[in-house]
């Protein structure tokens, strides 16, 4: 392949340098006089928004492609990094001039003083420390949804952004749509009453779960760096299919259902109404063995389908239910709604079509509310009720709306730390909600824990099989320090261990 013309000398940076250097590095300022940047060809701080971006293709190439075309034109994509080749390929044709690096470690240690962002689009078991060693270097950040794979990542995450002083944005965009204002808007003025309970729903997965590890190895694609995809998770052998995208089916690497739609559509009821950490959790999941009589179970991978209960209480003291459903399992369909009418119309704001999505509704003492991912297109059932209610805005809109999360964080890292809003940070929501949706993965994870047993059945005689403690059981969460109360052997997949070389993150 060709070396891109700005590519430096490639050289594998090792643990102890990169953490040398970028403590260093969080001892200065991430802002660089004009002076220093004036041989690249930058402009003053104050004008542009030079930004470093850690994964190219899929959600990112829609993040880069978001600030490339910010209607101010003040960013600027500075630096491209992908362990793919294929799928930077186009990025690097459409930015020649960005600086191209496989590895986020060379491309932090050489290249910290040109610039000011980062922005995170990568296999969700890497986001944390990549995250992490953008803010210690007191880099903006940008980072997709969910931002982290473990519970406890979320919360160092969510004390960095604090401790370091930089704008933050997860890459849930609908919580800057208009539909969000919309809600808040009509619940503030009571037009459902007091809301008792949440639905959220979803289609995913649409990759492979409920599935085990193939055990034969394939080739590794030359394009694709596998140690540096790899990253903090276990060593193990390349399988067919598995980049770019069905990673998410798989716990070492993704976070499911869950991870991908959970941050859209469990969003809006954690901002709009205020929620904290929930205080109880059950749930349900497909299963392709269950009981004594079958060994085989599937611990690699998530569940085919699941339906999920948080607990919360909410301000006015009141318990509040979130249900959670994916794989094609949806709420009972509201005694509102046309029966001709298909439930995932609902969440679409094309009529006639369907969003497979997913969607929230809220069912309140006094009315209902339903809105597609991301709280966007939000109706009253029955749903002509919606043109009755006159509501005056409250709220001022984002310029874009959902476009506009791109160039809101954008604006805000130009604007500085604490000078400008933000619709989702790390501090006081995207962290917190982050947490809630992981929560939801440890129950599922914990349907795989089994215990050996053996029977004397009056039947089939004498008998050896397991039984799954943690399954169908309420789990007591105790949300401040991060612990399930009742059910230990849960509290493994809180935080797992980084592979070796790849550090540690410390609260």
């Amino acid at each position: 392949m060709k070396k891109n013309k700005n590519q430096p000398d490639k050289k594998i940076v090792s643990r102890k340098d990169f953490i040398k250097k970028t403590a260093m590095a969080a001892a200065g300022f991430y802002i660089v006089p004009r002076d220093v940047l004036g041989g690249r060809g930058f402009t003053a701080p104050s004008d542009k928004l030079y930004i470093a971006c850690v994964g190219t293709g899929g959600e990112a190439e829609n993040d880069i492609h978001h600030y490339a075309t910010a209607p101010k034109k003040n960013a600027v994509i500075a630096y491209l990094c992908d362990v793919d080749d294929r799928m930077s390929a186009p990025r690097r044709k459409e930015f020649p001039k960005a600086g191209y690096y496989n590895d986020w470690r060379e491309m932090f240690d050489k290249e910290s003083k040109h610039f000011d962002a980062v922005t995170v689009a990568i296999p969700d078991h890497n986001h944390a420390i990549v995250g992490y060693s953008a803010m210690q270097m007191k880099k903006h950040l940008y980072l997709q949804k969910p931002l982290t794979h473990d519970i406890y990542e979320a919360r160092v995450l969510t004390e960095a952004a604090k401790k370091f002083k930089v704008v933050t944005q997860m890459g849930d965009q609908g919580s800057s749509c208009d539909g969000m204002r919309t809600m808040r808007e009509w619940f503030e003025a009571g037009v459902i009453g007091d809301i008792e309970k949440v639905y959220c729903w979803t289609d995913r997965p649409v990759w492979p779960q409920g599935i085990s590890w193939p055990t034969k190895a394939q080739p590794i694609p030359k394009e694709l760096k596998w140690d540096l995809w790899l990253g903090t998770a276990k060593q193990t052998n390349y399988i067919d299919n598995l980049v770019p995208f069905n990673w998410r089916g798989w716990w070492e690497f993704g976070t499911g259902a869950l991870g991908d739609m959970g941050c859209h559509i469990i969003g809006p009821p954690f901002k709009l109404l205020e929620l904290g950490y929930p205080t109880e959790i059950t749930g349900s999941a497909s299963t392709v063995y269950n009981g004594i009589f079958k060994e085989g179970i599937y611990p690699e991978s998530g569940p085919v389908s699941s339906s999920i209960k948080f607990k919360f209480k909410q301000k006015n003291g009141k318990d509040l239910d979130l249900f959670w459903m994916d794989g094609g399992i949806t709420p009972e369909r509201p005694n509102e709604l046309d029966p001709a009418l298909n439930m995932n119309e609902l969440m679409s704001d094309w009529p006639g079509e369907n969003d497979f999505e997913g969607g929230t509704l809220f069912i309140g003492t006094k009315g209902k509310v339903s809105c597609g991912w991301g709280g966007s297109h939000p109706r009253l059932l029955p749903i002509e009720k919606t043109k009755e209610i006159n509501v005056p805005e409250k709220y001022a809109r984002v310029n874009g709306g959902m476009d506009g999360h791109w160039w809101q964080w954008v604006d805000a890292c130009i604007a500085g730390y604490g000078n400008m809003e933000v619709d989702s940070p790390f501090e006081g929501y995207a962290g917190p909600l982050t947490e809630t949706v992981l929560l939801g993965n440890l129950l599922l994870r914990c349907f795989n824990i089994r215990e050996k047993i053996k029977r004397d059945d009056p039947v089939y005689g004498n008998m050896e099989g397991y039984k799954f403690p943690g399954r169908y059981i309420t789990y007591k969460w105790d949300g401040a320090n991060m612990r399930v109360t009742n059910f230990d052997a849960a509290n493994q997949f809180i935080k797992r261990e980084y592979r070796k070389g790849w550090g540690e993150l410390v609260l």
